[in-house]
């Protein structure tokens, strides 16, 4: 056997030759196969190889032997110092620290595609709820913010997929992380900027779908077309990705509107609707905590395996904890909302449910003749709006305009034009100044504010920008004044802003007029029947924000994931990537981020910019989406969760008996965006990845 070593103290190279013996230091392992060249002096030198002393003995084996980096066959030390070195001395590692700027690109679109999940997707979730006048759009932003995260830390997945949907074969990347971490930073790049055009134009549509579209086009710009699974693919193709576009809002509009049919059958259709609408709830709770339960196990817990268990074990848990949460809606919900809204006790606060029945015997404190419920109506005119007409200095000042140029006239005119100023009529306003006026009352009401959102309103008022182009110097001097005042308010604008009169449009437009027909169209229930199915949704919103944070929110951390593990390991993920927990603060954080600061610009085109919304109403849109998800799930098709809302809100609105109920006008854009998506997002994707892949560079 030959042995090529440096001498201790010459350092110069030897070719020794020694024979391994019976109980020789030497093993099978460390013998360098015979098969292979011998490496040159100098490209051992060039490799940094390194060797250890050499002993007397010529039968000995080196104390630490070297090691080749590109050749793993070769002659190694102990697995103690061979791991260690590969950690440092890596090319693979090395290479992949040159690659640290496309992690950095690819933390900032990732964190941007959780923003845009936010803003887009979550806010459209919880656009239900705070349609139905449920829970307020602060409250939404609170609970929305806790059970993200919630969901995300406790039991989000630990492991995301490598390729979204199997859509492009791993194989594709040849086994590169440098070309498999630059891959998912285009698909990125490209979903989180179409998503996020969507958000400022108040498009809705599917982050998910985005991203899957994205990966698409990446994976025809790296393998080709004829690689990209463009069919079924045990439904992980494109092809189910086009058959749950149709189906999924389908099956969840069937779904909503059988669950809201059957509210309607037992409770609306009565004389005296609000004893059945109290006396019936625990059973509605029992769907709805049944339904939730599933929705945890099979969509929103795939950290804890539940969803592996034997059918027996899962059916057992969710009956039981539905039936729990049924009993407890007769030992507390029930009585409560008999003192509230049957005996109609104003003194009855939201802490003494925890009384139970005791407040069946509780003696009315203040009776009164309505109960104290909020007003679920939709109305399109603010409490304190006027009849919409120009304003008199602007009309005045146009009269002296034209006055002052025009000849005096004869008495009978001069009395007729008195009379005319003394009545005049309304003058009818464009669109666009209908607009203006909104938001010039929005914002009045924001500077009489006090707190951060009432001094931004104020700052920006009275500093104006002077006159001339930015980069005069009395306007950059403004524009530091502004700087902070425009961050708080770009921060805090959400907080303030009116949700329900941007869905249901300004009176005496085109789009207010279509909103009216629609609402006129919809038949209205007691408030007392409605705010018994508030508590509903609530749970029901809730829980559909908690599963969502579990497991969709590996649309954003599963590339993300796979470009940290490549960056940091050199090597390109098979099928599956770990992900950090950290990695799952940090993007929940930045989806809820997302919902709060712009979550309200998706909010207001949707919801009861379809058609009319209440409670009842809202829990059976979420209970019907819910359903439709965990059948989906079951059968492995992609679905995207703001479709089956869309798709329930439809169904829901078409119980009214007619087509008028809904607004398809919005529908068809709705429809159009989703559409739009799948070549717009993969065209995105596959130019970029393509320009970088090939782009020309000068030789090394």
């Amino acid at each position: 056997m030959q042995w090529l070593t440096r001498h201790a103290i010459s350092g110069r190279w030897l070719l020794g030759t020694f024979t391994t013996l019976p109980g020789s230091l030497v093993h099978s392992q460390n013998r360098v196969d015979p098969t292979k060249p011998t490496p040159h002096p100098q490209s051992t030198l060039d490799t940094n190889l390194q060797a250890a002393d050499i002993k007397s003995s010529p039968c000995r084996t080196p104390s630490s032997l070297w090691r080749y980096p590109r050749h793993p066959s070769t002659l190694e030390g102990s697995s103690t110092e061979r791991h260690a070195a590969s950690a440092s001395r890596s090319p693979a590692a090395k290479m992949l620290d040159d690659y640290t700027y496309i992690f950095v690109i690819g933390t900032f679109f990732a964190m941007l595609d959780a923003y845009n999940n936010g803003a887009n997707d979550v806010a459209n979730a919880w656009a239900t709820s705070v349609s139905s006048r449920s829970i307020s759009y602060r409250q939404a932003m609170i609970f929305g913010t806790i059970f993200e995260m919630l969901g995300a830390i406790t039991v989000g997945a630990r492991t995301a997929e490598t390729i979204k949907n199997g859509i492009i074969p791993t194989s594709a990347f040849r086994d590169n992380a440098g070309v498999q971490m630059l891959a998912f930073t285009c698909a990125l790049a490209a979903a989180s900027t179409w998503v996020m055009w969507c958000t400022r134009h108040s498009a809705h549509v599917s982050s998910t779908y985005s991203l899957v579209s994205a990966v698409a086009g990446v994976g025809v710009a790296v393998a080709g077309a004829s690689n990209v699974q463009w069919g079924w693919n045990n439904g992980k193709g494109l092809g189910a990705i086009f058959a749950g576009l149709g189906m999924a809002p389908v099956i969840s509009g069937g779904f909503a509107a059988t669950i809201f049919m059957l509210i309607k059958v037992v409770v609306h259709m009565r004389k005296n609707p609000v004893p059945w609408a109290v006396y019936t709830s625990p059973a509605f709770f029992l769907i709805a905590g049944t339904i939730c339960t599933l929705s945890i196990v099979y969509k929103g817990s795939p950290n804890l395996g539940l969803n592996k268990k034997p059918a027996e074990y899962v059916a057992g848990v969710t009956m039981g904890t539905g039936a729990a949460v049924g009993l407890l809606a007769c030992i507390f919900f029930v009585p409560y909302v008999h003192a509230k809204v049957i005996k109609k006790d104003h003194g009855v606060k939201w802490w003494m449910f925890v009384y139970g029945p005791l407040l069946f015997k509780r003696p009315v404190v203040e009776v009164a003749d309505q109960a104290n419920v909020p007003d679920y109506a939709v109305v399109q005119e603010d409490e304190d709006d006027t009849p919409v007409a120009a304003s008199n200095a602007s009309v005045g000042d146009e009269e002296n305009l034209k006055g002052a140029n025009t000849p005096p006239s004869n008495p009978s005119h001069e009395k007729e034009r008195q009379l005319v100023a003394a009545n005049p009529e309304p003058v009818a306003l464009t669109y666009k100044q209908i607009q203006e006026d909104g938001e010039r009352k929005l914002k009045a009401k924001l500077l009489k504010k006090r707190g951060p959102i009432g001094w931004a309103m104020r700052t920006l008022r009275d500093n104006p920008m002077g006159a001339g182009q930015i980069y005069e110097t009395h306007n950059i001097k403004m524009l530091f004044k502004r700087l902070p005042a425009q961050l708080v308010c770009g921060a805090l604008y959400g907080l303030h802003y009116d949700i329900h009169a941007a869905q249901s449009g300004i009176a005496g437009t085109p789009e207010g007029e279509r909103m009216a027909r629609v609402y006129a169209n919809a038949e209205k229930y007691p408030n007392e029947v409605e705010h018994t199915y508030s508590f509903v949704q609530v749970l029901t919103a809730c829980t559909a924000s908690f599963a969502h944070g579990a497991n969709d929110i590996g649309n954003s951390v599963g590339p993300w994931a796979v470009i940290y593990s490549a960056w940091t390991t050199g090597k390109a993920s098979s099928s599956s990537a770990p992900v950090p927990i950290w990695q799952l603060a940090v993007l929940s954080a930045t989806i809820s981020l997302g919902l709060i600061t712009y979550g309200y610009n998706i909010m207001k085109v949707m919801g009861n910019k379809i058609t009319y919304h209440s409670p009842s109403r809202g829990c059976s849109m979420e209970m019907g989406a819910a359903i439709t998800v965990l059948v989906f799930s079951q059968y492995s098709l992609p679905v995207s969760t703001s479709m089956c809302i869309t798709g329930a809100t439809v169904g829901v609105g078409l119980c009214n008996g007619t087509l008028k109920a809904v607004n398809f006008q919005r529908v068809g854009l709705l429809v159009l965006s989703w559409i739009a998506t799948i070549p717009i997002a993969g065209t995105l994707g596959g130019v970029l990845m393509a320009l970088v892949l090939n782009a020309p560079h000068f030789p090394k």
